[in-house]
């Protein structure tokens, strides 16, 4: 699926690849919770998390869109890294198999962390042991065919589950089973021509996937339903209103408004000044707020969100 030097690329920058399709890396938000104590801001917020024992891992490393502020490398960012990213005709493996390799390799990546006297030893311990995993990471897991077996098999080892989608998969959400403990969709834009010019997909009519999956969003009951609006400071942030249309088609039970940030290969798509302010979030977000109706229920500085809620 990824030629060689990718691949390379993709190592270097700690990650570790699985089979033909998937990968794992340590979440930025373990590395603090083991060296400094701090949560992630999901741990604050919905209880049901652990910051050191989350595993931040993807099914599929392919995507089938090429978003401006993504921090992953696309096909053609850099001279002689040329693949085709979508559609990726590969073989799927085993989703038990993509599990314990992903625990096995996380440990690995782990494991210099109990020498660094910053680390507590209990919590390091514990770190070793995930109780949650987040499909997301890179790539788009809803492209992952076996994507509810998946989820079936993270649960039977106990953990929580997370997925993290740009929706341009309505026809497997709407059929996915069992759904994950928390779903997020993120919306790259309010309208579909500043959509196209972020997002830039490699499907057809994926603003009108992405409606029909805003859509069925009210219907998938049994998880937790959250949006989360990218801000990109200059690119999507001039009309905060419009966002409150797709909410109330979609229905989320919370709303992340969360600022873009300069990291990773985004730096050489978009400029430095495209990152917002916390200032600039919460004032975006209030707007957002006024016009949905939905109330804000917290803000997490260190992470540049603020966090809405219909409840």
């Amino acid at each position: 699926m990824l030629p060689q030097n990718v691949r390379s690329l993709l190592e270097k920058q700690q990650y570790r690849i699985i089979g033909k399709h998937s990968a794992v890396k340590i979440c930025f938000w373990t590395k603090r919770r083991l060296t400094k104590g701090m949560a992630c801001y999901k741990e604050l917020w919905y209880g049901n998390v652990q910051s050191h024992r989350c595993m931040q891992m993807t099914p599929f490393l392919g995507c089938n869109y090429r978003c401006t502020y993504c921090w992953r490398i696309h096909s053609g960012d850099r001279p002689g890294y040329v693949w085709q990213e979508y559609p990726a005709e590969v073989e799927s493996d085993d989703p038990s198999y993509i599990i314990e390799e992903a625990i096995r390799l996380r440990k690995s990546l782990l494991i210099g962390y109990k020498s660094n006297p910053l680390v507590d030893m209990r919590v390091f311990e514990e770190s070793l042991n995930p109780m949650m995993v987040t499909f997301s990471l890179t790539g788009e897991p809803t492209l992952y065919p076996r994507l509810g077996e998946l989820i079936e098999e993270a649960r039977k080892r106990g953990m929580v589950t997370y997925l993290v989608t740009n929706g341009s998969m309505p026809e497997v959400l709407e059929k996915l089973s069992p759904l994950p403990d928390q779903l997020y969709v993120s919306i790259q834009a309010a309208n579909e021509d500043v959509f196209k010019k972020i997002a830039r997909p490699l499907v057809k009519n994926a603003w009108g996937r992405l409606l029909k999956t805003l859509e069925i969003f009210p219907s998938l009951s049994g998880t937790r339903r959250v949006l989360r609006i990218t801000v990109v400071k200059g690119f999507n942030d001039s009309n905060p209103e419009e966002y409150s249309r797709l909410m109330e088609v979609s229905k989320p039970d919370y709303v992340e408004v969360k600022a873009y940030e300069w990291v990773g290969e985004s730096q050489s798509r978009l400029p430095k000044e495209a990152m917002p302010w916390m200032s600039d979030i919460v004032s975006f977000s209030e707007k957002v707020s006024r016009a949905s109706g939905y109330v804000k229920r917290g803000e997490f500085e260190p992470s540049g969100v603020v966090l809405l809620s219909r409840i």
